[in-house]
């Protein structure tokens, strides 16, 4: 008598499933952090709120720190594809823009996207840095990652020939214009509309590092 045949198993299926449960804790996760704030939310809020249990988070993530982490990655690239902001091609297409006048202007375009993808988590991160070591552990390393980019930005800068001002300076004014308070005061306090703001700050940048 022959044995049943045993059906294959269908991994591809359960990998889904770990992504989409991926997916929702980490949209989970960022709307508390946002509304609740980063102290106030625990791992079982987590769950609830992506309707998956406790153990799931941390057999996803291992931690809270670990989960805000991954939070803003996905939130600073739009999605949860392991490609550094620097080279993703709408970057590299701004990078390779030979007048700085022009590429500084779609720059505060791309910075006006990430801001709304953005500000609230670091404004998050930042209100809860002062009692949490982690969320000041995490607010240090968004600060030393964005000073680094604007770093690479200045540097390509200079090499246009068509820099005002010191690569040091241009780093600087671009480091201190994109931590999401500019946007946050003026989008979201006063209102303006996400175009009206990266034009403006596309015009400050060209004014104030372009020769």
């Amino acid at each position: 008598m022959s044995g049943a045949v045993k059906r294959p198993y269908d991994s591809s299926r359960r990998q889904a499933q770990a992504n989409e449960n991926r997916r929702r804790i980490l949209a989970a996760a960022q709307d508390l952090f946002v509304t609740r704030g980063y102290g106030r939310t625990t791992i079982t809020d987590i769950a609830a709120e992506a309707g998956v249990a406790p153990e799931t988070v941390y057999a996803a993530f291992k931690n809270k720190p670990a989960l805000l982490h991954r939070a803003w990655d996905v939130a600073v690239g739009g999605d949860d594809q392991d490609v550094p902001v620097l080279e993703r091609p709408e970057l590299r297409a701004l990078f390779a823009e030979p007048d700085l006048r022009a590429r500084l202007t779609g720059l505060a375009v791309f910075n006006t996207a990430a801001m709304r993808r953005t500000a609230r988590l670091h404004l998050a991160v930042r209100g809860a840095a002062a009692s949490d070591p982690a969320a000041a552990a995490m607010l240090a390393e968004i600060d030393r990652q964005r000073l680094e980019s604007m770093a690479e930005h200045a540097r390509a800068a200079v090499a246009t020939g068509q820099l005002g001002v010191s690569e040091e300076e241009c780093r600087d004014v671009l480091w201190s214009t994109t931590d999401g308070t500019l946007w946050h005061r003026l989008v979201e306090q006063r209102g303006w509309s996400d175009e009206r703001y990266a034009a403006w700050l596309g015009r400050l940048w060209v004014a104030s590092l372009v020769a």
